[in-house]
Formats: structure tokens, C-alpha cells, sequence
């Protein structure tokens, strides 16, 4: 009996050992199913609503800051981090410190960077995007 437990144990701590990979890479691709809807937004986010007082991306340094719940575990466990956005004018827009020389296009050019930190098992994990936009 005591050998049956004991074998019945070691192969309990095996499979429990095959899980935890398979966990993080679940938590991974739904970290960056999120992340891509990140990325989506700033893609169909209108140039103007970029630019404006009221955008979703403010000027870098500062930043928005957002509670998300990025999505669920097995278990309906939630997987919850913070969203902070800003953008980022390239120099060389017109209206920044560019020239006919050295924009002739006269394109506007914005960086906009989505961060997103969550925590899982004691460790703070970061995953950013940075959509270019131009007009």
C-alpha cells in the first residue's frame, strides 16, 4: 500500500510538472490576443482623434492609465493589468521642428505606444506595441 501511495504521488508531481508550461503559454497567448486588439485600435482610430485635446493617446510624457481585464484563465480565473498610452511626434513633422528640406511630403507622423503590465504568480510581466501613424 505505502508503495502504491508513493508511486500514486510521483506521478501526480509529473503531471502536474507537464501543466505549468502549458499555463504560461495559455497566459502568453491571451496577453497577446489583447495586445493585438491594442494594436487594432490605434489602426482604426481616426488621424484626427489622435491629434486632438481628447485622444485615447496622450503626448509623451504624459500618460492614460487603464484597468483591463486582458482575459480568463481555466477556472474562470481572470487575468487583470494596466494599459498606459501616449504618443510621440516624430521630429520631423512640419509643426514640430521639420522643414520643407526635411519633410518635402509634408507628412504628419505619430508614434502611438500601448504598455500593458499584469501579474501572475508573483511576477510582473510588461508587453508593449507601438503603432506608427501618418497622414
Amino acid at each position: 500500500m505505502a508503495i502504491l501511495t508513493i508511486l500514486g504521488l510521483v506521478l501526480l508531481k509529473l503531471s502536474l510538472n507537464v501543466l505549468h508550461p502549458r499555463q504560461w503559454a495559455l497566459q502568453q497567448t491571451v496577453t497577446d490576443a489583447y495586445m493585438t486588439y491594442e494594436r487594432a485600435y490605434a489602426q482604426r482610430v481616426p488621424f484626427e482623434t489622435i491629434t486632438s485635446n481628447a485622444s485615447p493617446w496622450p503626448v509623451y510624457p504624459n500618460t492614460v492609465q487603464t484597468t483591463v481585464e486582458l482575459g480568463r484563465l481555466p477556472g474562470n480565473r481572470p487575468i487583470n493589468g494596466t494599459v498606459y498610452r501616449s504618443r510621440s511626434a516624430d521630429p520631423g513633422n512640419l509643426d514640430m521642428s521639420g522643414t520643407a528640406a526635411t519633410n518635402p511630403a509634408g507628412m504628419t507622423v505619430w508614434r502611438l505606444q500601448s504598455v500593458v503590465t499584469y501579474q501572475i504568480g508573483g511576477r510582473q510581466y510588461i508587453k508593449s506595441r507601438t503603432v506608427v501613424r501618418t497622414q
